[in-house]
């Protein structure tokens, strides 16, 4: 039974580090994400943006802390606690050779959707996503956007409350990018939660309402983007991240 709560996302205390790794990524570190925010986490290279939505998807098991999802701990409910949630990786996840139907077909039986509801969703989503008239032709055959367009499809089989994004339009041209964007919104609209990180801070700008900087595994900042300018005199999301972060190379 889900736990009544107001956050999406619930980090307490975490700490957490790769198995032979002498220091820890994050320690004790504290996040709140409250429900139906598109949210956005951005820092340097290396600062553990990825790894820290690794671990709240569960991909990554961490030491010490907890992570909630709409109330629900991770630690004790790792099979069930997927179908709160949908993940867009960075990098493509799914099957090239395979047609965007087919790829959906099985991702939404593994998520465990009936064939009905499948087939119901497999025509909503590729038509929403301008992706129709090629549902039966290979991915592999696909431009960089329209592959993502089909990551983003994979991922919301499901109709998950919790979107996670990670660099979800990285290599695409502007038209898909404006797609991409403008279907993330509209599945705000509806209420479901974005978290979201990318290195494509404009859009990110025109999609986050709330951001948290991460630096060292620490988190520097966290608050409203239209709070967080006015409070360091920042015109935009770039200008802030420097001024926080620093200008030195992190690569």
């Amino acid at each position: 039974m889900a736990v009544m709560s107001d956050s999406a996302v619930s980090v307490k205390e975490l700490d957490f580090r790769y198995e032979g790794q002498a220091v820890s990524c994050f320690s004790n570190l504290n996040l709140d994400i409250k429900k139906g925010d598109r949210f956005g986490l951005f820092g340097p290279n290396g600062a553990g943006k990825t790894t820290l939505m690794n671990c709240m998807t569960g991909l990554l098991t961490f030491r010490h802390g907890s992570i909630s999802l709409l109330g629900n701990e991770i630690t004790p409910h790792k099979k069930t606690i997927n179908k709160y949630f949908g993940l867009v990786p960075q990098d493509l996840s799914f099957y090239q050779e395979l047609t965007p139907a087919e790829n959906m077909e099985f991702f939404g039986a593994w998520a465990g959707l009936q064939k009905r509801d499948v087939k119901q969703r497999t025509t909503e989503l590729l038509e929403v996503l301008g992706l129709s008239d090629v549902r039966n032709k290979q991915v592999q055959k696909f431009s960089g956007g329209m592959k993502r367009r089909v990551n983003l499809a994979i991922a919301v089989m499901h109709n998950p409350q919790i979107l996670f994004l990670d660099e979800p339009t990285v290599g695409v041209d502007v038209q898909s990018r404006h797609a991409i964007i403008g279907y993330l919104k509209e599945l705000n609209n509806n209420g479901t939660t974005l978290i979201y990180t990318s290195h494509q801070l404009n859009e990110a700008e025109d999609l986050c309402k709330t951001i948290a900087l991460i630096d060292e595994g620490k988190i520097i900042a966290h608050d409203t983007l239209d709070h967080l300018l006015h409070q360091h005199s920042e015109q935009g999301l770039e200008g802030l991240f420097i001024n926080l972060t620093g200008k030195a190379y992190r690569d």
